[in-house]
């Protein structure tokens, strides 16, 4: 029998993309799997993800992660997109089926796990979230389709943050509001889920947390972060000292990283070895 010397290639493409623990946690999951798998790390900067991705076929890579700033830019350089991503309008991956690129967008669906792992519904809730970028329009379409009655958008630009609304209002049954972020923002009085979508607090500048009146935060009022490095971020710690229930990161990136798992490989994700790898990675 002849031995094939080829691993399956996969990874992330960014900028940054350094301080990003994806590869540690899926090749432990390939590991575990018994699959020969390799994921690979890439910077790749802003004008150069078209060249990236026809790299993908070329290489014969079986997909590829997107993150900050190709998760928009890399669309037009696929071939199909799952109806979610057509909605939410950015991709996070790509599955390479044979020479056709296919998109999805699995940021909402991890993050939606990771409230039902914590048995929280957002069925007939309120969300407030913070940002308009890519996670937080994965986010947000996913929680509208799943029963969220209204979203308020809170963001800085009042263009980008006017079409996620209108995009919800016009593609999903829930009820969307923008809030200008002109200044130090109140917590609308009726939030009951309150979503940090905005890179702030990443490393290496953790000492940071987004711009709100931390005060304005109800006892009980669940508090999510899309932050994973540092997890126990300084928002979700101010949101505790207020009565909050936090959801750490953590969650949606091991839950998107399962779902990814599944869609290159064809096989379940190894779930708990993927959390204990992260929780070993951030000393947790």
């Amino acid at each position: 029998m002849s031995k094939n010397y080829r691993s399956e290639l996969v990874g992330a493409f960014g900028c940054p993309i350094d301080e990003n623990p994806t590869g540690v946690m899926e090749e432990a999951a390939f590991a575990a799997a018994g699959l020969d798998y390799r994921y690979l790390t890439i910077k790749v900067d802003k004008e150069e993800i078209e060249t990236a991705m026809k790299a993908v076929r070329a290489l014969h890579m079986r997909g590829i992660n997107l993150t900050i700033p190709h998760k928009v830019s890399a669309i037009p350089f696929v071939d199909e997109l799952s109806p979610e991503a057509q909605i939410i309008g950015a991709i996070n991956i790509v599955v390479n089926n044979n020479g056709v690129l296919w998109g999805d967008n699995t940021d909402g669906k991890g993050f939606l796990k990771s409230l039902t792992d914590r048995d929280i519904s957002v069925k007939g809730k309120t969300i407030t979230v913070l940002g308009a970028g890519g996670a937080s329009r994965a986010i947000c379409v996913v929680c509208a389709l799943q029963g969220a009655s209204r979203l308020h958008i809170i963001n800085g630009s009042v263009e980008r943050g006017s079409e996620l609304v209108a995009l919800l209002t016009e593609k999903t049954p829930a009820k969307a509001d923008l809030i200008p972020w002109e200044s130090t923002s109140a917590v609308p009085d009726d939030t009951d889920i309150l979503i940090n979508a905005t890179s702030v607090g990443l490393y290496p500048n953790v000492d940071q947390k987004p711009d709100i009146d931390y005060d304005t935060i109800k006892s009980g009022t669940v508090v999510c972060d899309v932050i994973f490095n540092d997890p126990n971020s300084l928002f979700l710690r101010e949101a505790a000292q207020r009565g909050a229930v936090t959801v750490n990161g953590l969650g949606m990136l091991v839950n998107q990283g399962a779902l990814n798992f599944k869609l290159w490989t064809g096989q379940e994700a190894p779930v708990d070895v993927m959390t204990e790898t992260l929780q070993r990675e951030f000393g947790l």
